[in-house]
């Protein structure tokens, strides 16, 4: 069994920048510790925007600034990129919530293993909630499971919300 952990988005601006909050810099620990037990493939997502972010059908929806490729925002946190180090790992950069690179990366792999698939990161209530959903459609007999120990939605509110649909979807959750 080929053992996958996806790292959703654990960027600085979702920490502690532009739109982070005290719960996702809670996390931090958790997902470091996750990582540096992890035996296994690690695929870390980045959340990628342009200069023109704001002018986006999502930066209207969304109108503050974040994950501008090669800012400091959009980099990994620090505390995770030295877990990730010495790990076998991929950084995926995505347009949007969820990423059908990632999905296509998983399928290569699966091609010639079976394989389970853990999510943590960030946001549980938006981006974990479309990867983890993403790759249950394209991978109903696969067992996937969300650590909810290691995510943190925009609020305490919808981090459970996410959390329960993602139940209701054959999602396993876990550390709650």
């Amino acid at each position: 069994m080929k053992k996958i952990l996806v790292v959703v988005d654990m960027q600085n601006d979702f920490v502690d920048g532009s739109l982070g909050t005290k719960e996702a810099i809670g996390i931090v620990e958790n997902v470091v510790d996750k990582i540096k037990n992890y035996d296994g493939k690690i695929f870390a997502t980045l959340d990628t925007h342009p200069n023109g972010y704001l002018q986006t059908l999502e930066g209207k929806k969304l109108p503050v600034r974040h994950c501008i490729r090669m800012t400091n925002g959009w980099l990994l946190n620090e505390k995770v990129m030295d877990a990730l180090s010495n790990k076998d790992y991929r950084v995926i950069e995505k347009r949007t919530f969820g990423s059908t690179r990632l999905v296509n990366e998983i399928r290569r792999i699966k091609r010639n293993n079976d394989i389970e698939i853990e999510c943590v990161g960030l946001c549980t209530d938006i981006c974990v909630v479309s990867n983890a959903l993403l790759l249950k459609a394209n991978f109903p007999e696969v067992n996937i499971t969300v650590d909810a120990s290691c995510c943190a939605g925009v609020t305490p509110e919808t981090h459970s919300a996410a959390l329960k649909t993602m139940k209701m979807c054959q999602i396993d959750v876990i550390g709650e």
